[in-house]
């Protein structure tokens, strides 16, 4: 039989070796592969197990890394969400930012990570509360009584202010980016990340607008947070031995990482920020330059990525995951994990490993086929141990340990060998049972938050009902206490899930604090009439006076209430509480007490803020009480004032009349005579005329005085606007009192400046105010002084009105500085020896006052004893054109013309029922050749109209059996005489009395004393 060629040659070769050689060979080659192999695949089956871990690690604490993100973001969302409620509910308000301030620093206490909280509206009103790291406030603010300048306070822990020397002018918050970037968004959104220019750390803010429910901007609320804070919780994190976890934005700018390395350098002395590939931290810098390379663009990252990359000759393995949340947070989480990290393990027992294969493979040459057997044994043994560990290490499961485990006895090398490669399988399990672990309790974590944050939900949505049915409650709005303090008290201790809430007031001397409603949620019912006094418990109020809100856990331990602990919380098995202030107008009138009753209870932050809300409940009651209190007192003085009035205006209207019924005749018969309608007259006689003359119109003045005082005063005097020439206007009022000036050898002044022409101003008042000064100034200036009159315009600055300024300036007596504050006041003279020999009521310098403001302006005196005072009237000017002189006088023409109506010989019914009035205006009014028929009370009147049908009627308002009114009004109830025209003639005065006389349809109203050249020119203007 033939044999293989090849199997042939083998075995001629193998009869040349020796056997033990032999034998040595074939167990050499199969150790050296078994051990070989084993090696291979435990290096490669940890390599995948690495991976594996490596992969959930990184994967695991992205996630929670994005978590953290999220819940740092909701902060901003809470604390602007929070105000947008109290705008609601009614407890802020969006025109009074200044009572913002202590909610703002409340809500930085009971958010930490929040830096300030600013608030603006639309009126350019600005508030910022920062909160300092010494437990202090910096309070920004800047609004009408600032005069809109920007001012900064310090306020510390005590409550005491600091001013700020920086002052910021003209500050308007609206032209501020967040402001302008709120508005033109229009929702709530964070701002780009940015460093602050006087801290080098970064920081993001968050702005809302605020709507009212037309859809109007009020204005803008936001608040700071500082971004640093995630580099603080990145560096809590452990990946690893050497990886690290970083924040980027799209744009590659750092933004956080565990490394602790600032995102931020100084340069040129500004702070900028620094990108991932410019970072410090070489594994930082060489996984942003990858991922550059790998995307191109940052923005091109829109899903999960795990990524592997070497770096400095080892593998790194990275996660790199988006986080976009909100507007304009659109970061990248990268985590970075080294290989080395999880593969020196292995490949220190890959070392060993090696090592034993080496000492093997000697040790089987020297005892050759003997040991070729009893090393197989452990070499299969490790062989499916590693087979088992690879199998475990693919489905995570390690629960037959057995198969895992190596037991080699009798070879120190082999004995090594299965030593380590056990102790590799133990770590790997301890490394996975470890994990498992660490997930597990995550998991449970993750429950438990979810259900406490359930919890939360459910209580919140429930004080959320609760003020949303007191904010809806009739008796809150109303002001109705009692109903009020019940409501609020029932819903406060259902709310809170509480047995006992009560509200404490203060009294007046605020030594007391007593109870106006305590309810008890177990036995459903209300009482009241406790008190707890200062004296008895200073420690309490002093606690009440220093903290905004006192919460006990409990009451057994806690030193603030351990004065009444035995007297009061003990019997009621009370062992924890909460007392929250109630401010009012800036003020703590009281306190709302919320009492556990039988288990401690750790007060949450919800909780405490929904006790705050209950408080402002009451404080809202309590001033709309206290307004509605306000709102009866007033109407009632408002009713008592008109009644007032109407008897002031009804005694003023009677003494008008009676005081200018024979003043009219005085001068009526004073008029006539002077124009030599009773013949000619001598020069005594006209100089006797001329005295009763002055006299008369000085009383005339006086009457005119105190009732135009009284107009003013009632707000019913009205000015009659018109173009006036301030030249004429100055020298009629200095002619008025020229004759004074001569008999004391006074000079006379006017200087005008000469770019004035004419003003929009009520001539008469103004030439009132003028001669009343005049007059003051020749009156109190000695013989041979000097009084001027000068006018002169004043250039408007910083976009004010131009204004016109009348100087009045004297050489007189002057004014003391102490009698200068009541120089304006009616019926007040100064009091010195020397002026009492001056006549006068005291109603001139009042009178010129209330014509100033009147017309919009002011006042002002500047006097020296002894050497003079200058009298200065400011009233706003806008300059008239000069009209062309269209009319020729026709004062003038009228009474030349009214002379040659005599040849008509007009008729007019004179309806009058003084005979003094009758006897002056008869005699006049037939020099100008008109005939006159009397009638001396209303009903004569409509019978001499009807049956002489007369060209005009005269007829005086105030007479006997029937007024003028009355008779007016009858005679324009007749077809056949109700065209003759009707002038009226009355004593009375008032605006008022002038509109209801014009009512009944008379053609003119002349008030008495009646001048009767004026009278002629008048019946002129009706009779041709």
């Amino acid at each position: 039989m033939s044999q293989n060629p090849g199997k042939r040659q083998l075995v001629n070769l193998m009869k040349s070796v020796p056997l033990s050689r032999v034998l040595v060979m074939p167990f050499l080659l199969q150790i050296s592969l078994a051990v070989g192999l084993t090696s291979y695949l435990s290096f490669r089956n940890g390599q995948t197990a690495v991976n594996e871990v490596a992969s959930e690690l990184r994967q695991g604490i992205a996630n929670r890394v994005g978590e953290d993100l999220q819940t740092f973001l909701s902060t901003p969302h809470q604390v602007l969400n929070g105000n947008k409620n109290a705008l609601q509910f009614g407890l802020l308000n969006m025109q009074d930012i200044t009572a913002w301030e202590p909610y703002l620093m409340q809500q930085l206490e009971l958010f930490p990570s929040a830096v300030n909280i600013a608030i603006s509206n639309e009126q350019k009103e600005y508030l910022l509360v920062e909160k300092l790291d010494n437990d202090e406030f910096l309070v920004r603010k800047s609004g009408k009584l600032s005069n809109y300048n920007l001012y900064s306070y310090k306020i510390d822990n005590k409550g005491k202010l600091t001013q700020l020397p920086e002052v910021i002018k003209n500050f308007d918050p609206r032209s501020l980016r967040f402001y302008q970037t709120a508005v033109q968004r229009g929702k709530f959104s964070f701002s780009q990340i940015y460093a602050p220019l006087r801290k080098k750390t970064l920081s993001i803010s968050a702005s809302v607008p605020i709507y009212n429910s037309q859809g109007k901007l009020l204005g803008v609320n936001s608040t700071l947070t500082q971004v640093s804070e995630i580099d603080q919780y990145l560096q809590n994190f452990k990946v690893g031995k050497t990886g690290q976890i970083f924040i980027v934005e799209r744009s590659g700018l750092l933004v956080a990482s565990s490394t602790g390395e600032r995102p931020l350098q100084t340069k040129d002395g500004q702070t900028i920020r620094i990108t991932g590939s410019q970072s410090s931290n070489s594994l930082t810098q060489a996984t942003s330059k990858y991922l550059l390379g790998e995307f191109g663009d940052l923005n091109k990252i829109d899903s999960l990525q795990q990524l592997q990359f070497d770096f400095a000759g080892k593998r790194q393995f990275i996660e790199v995951r988006p986080f976009q949340s909100e507007p304009n947070v659109n970061w990248l989480i990268a985590v970075v994990i080294p290989e080395a990290d999880f593969m020196e393990q292995i490949n220190r027992h890959t070392q060993i490993t090696i090592m034993l294969c080496l000492a093997a493979f000697g040790l089987a040459t020297a005892l050759g086929i003997l040991t070729t057997r009893w090393i197989a044994q452990p070499v299969l043994r490790l062989s499916r141990a590693a087979q088992a560990l690879t199998a475990t290490t693919t489905v995570a499961n390690f629960s037959n340990e057995k198969e895992s485990i190596v037991i080699v006895e009798g070879i120190a090398e082999l004995e090594v060998l299965a030593q380590s490669f056990n102790q590799m399988s133990q770590q790997l399990r301890a490394s996975f049972e470890e994990l498992e672990l660490r997930v597990e309790q995550r998991t449970e974590e993750l429950q438990q938050e979810i259900r406490e944050r359930i919890h939360n939900e459910q209580q919140l949505r429930q004080h959320s009902q609760a003020l949303a049915e007191l904010a809806k409650h009739r008796a809150v709005s109303e002001g109705d206490l009692e109903t009020a303090f019940h409501l609020i008290t029932e819903k406060a201790a259902q709310a809170l899930e509480v047995e006992r809430v009560s509200i404490w007031l203060y009294n007046s001397d605020r030594t007391k604090l007593q109870c106006v409603d305590l309810y008890e949620r177990s036995h459903n019912r209300h009482s009241a009439g406790y008190e707890r006094s200062r004296l008895e418990y200073p420690v309490y109020f002093q606690a009440v006076a220093r903290a905004r809100t006192i919460t006990v856990t409990d009451t057994r331990n806690d030193p603030r209430v351990q004065e009444f602990w035995h007297e009061r919380l003990e019997p009621q098995n009370i062992v924890s509480l909460m007392d929250t202030p109630i401010w009012v107008g800036g003020e703590v009138v009281g306190m709302v007490f919320h009492e556990q009753v039988g288990i401690t209870r750790q007060w949450k932050l919800s909780e405490q803020n929904f006790a705050g809300s209950i408080t402002d409940f009451v404080a809202l009651t309590l001033e709309v009480c206290d307004r509605q209190r306000a709102e009866v007192a007033l109407r009632q003085a408002k009713e008592a004032a008109e009644v007032a009035n109407l008897a002031k205006s009804t005694f003023l209207a009677n003494m008008s009349h009676e005081l200018r019924t024979p003043l009219n005749a005085i001068l009526g018969i004073t008029e006539a005579l002077q124009d030599e309608v009773c013949g000619p007259l001598t020069e005594e006689q006209n100089k006797s005329l001329s005295t009763l003359e002055r006299s008369g119109k000085h009383l005339l003045e006086l009457i005119n005085d105190i009732l135009d005082l009284a107009k003013i005063e009632s707000g019913k005097m009205e000015l009659e606007l018109a173009p006036t020439s301030v030249q004429g206007l100055c020298e009629s009022s200095l002619t008025f009192v020229k004759q004074q000036a001569f008999k004391k050898n006074i000079r006379l002044n006017a200087r005008i400046a000469e770019d004035i022409s004419k003003i929009q101003v009520d001539e008469r008042r103004i030439r009132q105010l003028l001669i009343n000064l005049l007059s003051n100034a020749v009156k109190f200036t000695p013989d041979g002084g000097e009084v001027s009159l000068e006018v002169q315009t004043q250039t408007p600055t910083n976009n004010q009105i131009k204004t016109i300024q009348f100087s009045v300036v004297d050489t007189g007596i002057g004014i003391t500085p102490e009698n200068l504050s009541n120089l304006f006041q009616p019926f007040v003279q100064v009091e010195n020896s020397y002026t009492r020999r001056y006549a006068g009521t005291g109603l001139g310098l009042s009178l010129v006052r209330r014509i100033a403001e009147l017309h919009g302006g002011s006042i002002a005196v500047e006097s020296v004893v002894g050497k003079g005072s200058r009298f200065m009237v400011t009233l706003p000017w806008k300059q008239v054109a000069i009209k062309q002189k269209a009319e020729v006088e026709l004062q003038t023409e009228v009474v030349k013309q009214t002379k040659n109506v005599a040849s008509s010989s007009p008729l007019i019914l004179l309806a009058e029922d003084n005979e003094a009035n009758v006897l002056t205006i008869t005699p006049y009014l037939e020099s100008y050749g008109y005939r006159i028929v009397l009638a001396n009370n209303g009903e004569q009147a409509v019978a001499i109209a009807k049956l002489q049908r007369p060209n005009l009627i005269l007829m005086d308002v105030q007479m006997p059996q029937m007024d003028g009114l009355e008779a007016t009004r009858q005679i324009r109830a007749d077809a056949d005489i109700a065209h003759i025209p009707i002038i009226a003639l009355t004593s009375f005065a008032m605006r008022s009395d002038r509109e209801q006389i014009l009512a009944v349809g008379v053609d003119s109203y002349m008030a008495k004393p009646v001048s009767l050249k004026e009278l002629v020119q008048q019946i002129a203007k009706y009779v041709s």
